[in-house]
């Protein structure tokens, strides 16, 4: 089994208890709330894109703040809850790694922790295509876990059991720096970096990166 089609796998699984548990996580992040904002501002109307949407709960809230919000994701049963609870918003099953849209498509990105599954090398193809899609003086919103009490940056978590069901599934800590450099190297340039303290009561307790990045 390929790397994409475990985590297809994984997230298919997992889809209903995640969409449970996770489905209203927004309510507890101001910073994230307030980041995603920013977002839909800087776009004007321009589409704007939830890379690695899940249930759609991200894509939601751009949705009441933008015109023009889409969301892919890798799972079909991730996109099928995503369409159930959000009729009015478009969403489809895509891979980041090899997205349909042509050159200078979108306005802007939201990668929330959609590269915290991909391998080094997935990390820089990823990248590069989302450097593709966007227009010139496009954005992307990039988050990920550095680490947490147990892993370090640059460490690998292998999951074989999550939400109650065995997966097989590696999870990434990534050091921002490294993002930062391929995003430059993609054409990008980083005009805001962020790092927030664990927020156990909400969320997984990691620290966390949120990157800005403009095209060039």
């Amino acid at each position: 089994m390929s790397d994409e089609q475990r985590i297809r796998a994984t997230y298919d699984q997992v889809a209903h208890k995640y969409h449970r548990e996770l489905g209203a996580e927004l309510d507890g992040k101001p910073l994230d709330r307030a980041l995603l904002d920013a977002v839909a501002e800087l776009c004007q109307d321009e589409p704007l894109v939830d890379l690695g949407c899940g249930p759609g709960h991200v894509t939601a809230y751009l949705a009441e703040r933008h015109t023009g919000v889409t969301g892919i994701d890798l799972s079909p049963e991730m996109i099928r809850i995503a369409r159930i609870e959000n009729p009015g918003v478009e969403f489809r099953v895509e891979s980041m790694l090899d997205l349909s849209a042509g050159d200078a498509s979108w306005g802007g990105i939201i990668a929330f922790y959609s590269i915290i599954h991909l391998t080094p090398r997935q990390r820089v193809q990823a990248i590069q295509e989302m450097s593709r899609v966007l227009q010139p003086s496009g954005w992307l919103l990039l988050s990920f876990h550095i680490n947490d009490e147990d892993f370090k940056a640059g460490d690998v978590n292998h999951l074989t059991e999550w939400f109650g069901h065995d997966v097989d599934i590696d999870g990434y800590f990534i050091d921002p720096d490294e993002i930062t450099k391929h995003m430059d190297e993609a054409g990008m340039s980083v005009v805001a970096s962020t790092i927030r303290q664990p927020n156990p009561d909400v969320e997984y307790p990691s620290r966390r990166c949120y990157l800005l990045g403009q095209k060039k």
